[in-house]
């Protein structure tokens, strides 16, 4: 009974090792993973092109070349963004202050103080 378990044993590893090794044994070479939609270069980024992103994945995780170029072109498109942002509100701050020295002082008018 131990003979049969132990070739019924190596029949079954024969078995699986043959179809996953496939053609005479030698396994097929895989496509390497690359990112395929890259962010596009002619437009602003949208939140749909970040949701539709899937990064390519290497041994370890991700690679790191396009995890870095992805981070990259996100982090000089926020930052033009935060730039535009202090801006106007730098614009909006001296229209304030344009406004309210437009908008006279009730006790400078020259009218007496009752």
């Amino acid at each position: 009974m131990f003979w049969f378990m132990l070739i019924a044993l190596v029949a079954v590893v024969a078995a699986v090792a043959l179809a996953v090794l496939g053609d005479g044994g030698v396994l097929r070479d895989v496509e390497p993973d690359r990112l395929d939609d890259r962010l596009p270069g002619d437009r602003p980024l949208e939140r749909a092109d970040v949701d539709h992103l899937r990064l390519p994945l290497a041994v370890r995780g991700y690679r790191m070349v396009d995890v870095d170029e992805v981070l990259d072109r996100l982090s000089a498109e926020l930052a033009e963004r935060d730039a535009r942002i202090a801006e106007l509100e730098a614009e909006r701050a001296g229209q304030r202050a344009t406004a309210t020295a437009l908008v006279k002082d009730p006790a400078e008018d020259g009218r007496p103080h009752e």
